[in-house]
């Protein structure tokens, strides 16, 4: 008897993931691996952020929480989003999660029903439509082609809306690219979702704070006020408080909506740990001068991976925005032949070949809804990716 569930056939294993286990796995066996799959930052989280949580623990703050985030990191949640994006919420219209993920699944998982269509960008983080898929929603998924900065154009939005869509998933700057959508480029698609009232906004705004060189960063409800009252803003500390392992995320929106999320995760997870919301409370409230200094290193390292994957036979590299990612074009390797004579027919061949050859831990760009690319994530060591690149350099030339 098979006691899976049907549902489990809609869905893949993130491939991100999937990446970064084999890279663990071939390092484990002795292999000189650099692995550049996995979104997270290299650096530590911040000294006062670690002395908040031990403070919580020494207070004895161990206990459960409020199932869906505690009265003080709602309110540091509600104030940041004042400070940083002019939107005024109060704390009933807030939920923290599990990281961001689980706010995002959350929201999905109250809203959509069989046949509810959300649009998504692409490339797309791999998360997005996996999890609509398992809420019974179907994924409609617009790609936005290098030539456009991978951004979504406003005629293409206006095609992909049928009467069965329900959200759009917005993400800048962007997981996989990079990109970001600047006030102008944000307007113009706020501008065609205020034509359709009923189709709602989900943003994915967690590299919020990771952004480089004059770059704004702004978000849908801050650019056009006639979407807040149908907006879901999503953010979380993972990235650039250096918080992957703390898992916090949170989201406000209207209150019915946060309502439901919360009826969701009360049925769930429960509440998240007590100790990493009081880590966040002091992340939100406290100092931010290491966003400046962690920033200018992710800089150096997103212009020395761009100046040498263009110096890589075949591959063409755009400067991202922001967050700690490239996306770069590798047109020119399909079709290749490798030393041993495989021709490489798709971005999974590529970095395959990377991997095999030069042992560097990549993501073929398939998993991210656009092809021929793949995804290098800059948030490790100078040191390694200058190592990485020469690889990568010597890995196209020696293709035939």
């Amino acid at each position: 008897m098979n006691i899976l569930a049907s549902r489990l056939n809609r869905i893949q294993p993130s491939p991100t993931i999937a990446m970064s286990i084999k890279a663990r796995e071939l390092k484990a066996e002795g292999k000189d691996i650099i692995e550049l799959a996995a979104g997270e930052p290299d650096f530590p989280t911040p000294p006062h952020i670690i002395e908040a949580a031990e403070d919580a623990m020494s207070r004895g703050e161990t206990k459960y929480t409020d199932p869906d985030g505690t009265p003080a990191l709602k309110q540091a949640v509600c104030d940041k989003f004042m400070r940083d994006n002019n939107l005024e919420y109060v704390t009933r219209q807030v939920t923290i999660g599990t990281g961001g993920k689980q706010v995002l699944y959350n929201a999905l998982m109250a809203t959509l029903n069989e046949g509810d269509e959300v649009i998504i960008p692409a490339p797309y983080w791999v998360s997005y439509p996996d999890m609509v898929l398992l809420a019974e929603g179907t994924p409609k998924i617009v790609e936005c082609p290098l030539d456009k900065n991978f951004i979504l154009q406003p005629e293409d939005l206006e095609r992909a809306i049928t009467p069965k869509t329900k959200w759009i998933i917005l993400n800048s700057p962007s997981n996989p690219t990079g990109s970001g959508y600047t006030w102008d480029d944000m307007k113009k698609i706020t501008d065609v979702l205020v034509r359709h009232p009923n189709i709602w906004v989900m943003t994915d705004d967690m590299y919020e704070h990771l952004v480089y060189d004059d770059f704004k960063f702004c978000t849908p409800a801050e650019v056009e006020p006639e979407l807040y009252s149908r907006t879901l803003t999503v953010n979380g500390m993972s990235k650039a408080f250096c918080m992957t392992g703390w898992r916090i995320g949170y989201a406000a929106g209207p209150e019915n909506l946060i309502t439901a999320i919360r009826k969701i995760q009360s049925q769930s997870t429960s509440n998240p740990s007590s100790i990493s919301q009081a880590a966040s409370v002091a992340a939100l409230n406290g100092p931010m001068d290491f966003l400046a200094k962690n920033n200018q290193v992710f800089k150096q390292r997103r212009d020395l991976v761009c100046s040498m994957l263009n110096q890589a036979s075949g591959i063409t590299c755009p400067t991202p925005d922001g967050a700690f990612y490239v996306y770069p074009s590798c047109a020119g390797l399909i079709g290749k032949k490798t030393p041993d004579g495989k021709v490489l027919q798709s971005d999974e061949d590529v970095v395959t070949y990377f991997l095999e050859t030069e042992g560097i831990a990549a993501v073929h760009g398939a998993a991210f809804g656009l092809s021929p690319h793949f995804r290098i994530s800059y948030a490790t060591s100078t040191e390694a990716l200058e190592d990485a690149c020469q690889r990568i350099q010597r890995a196209c030339t020696a293709l035939g």
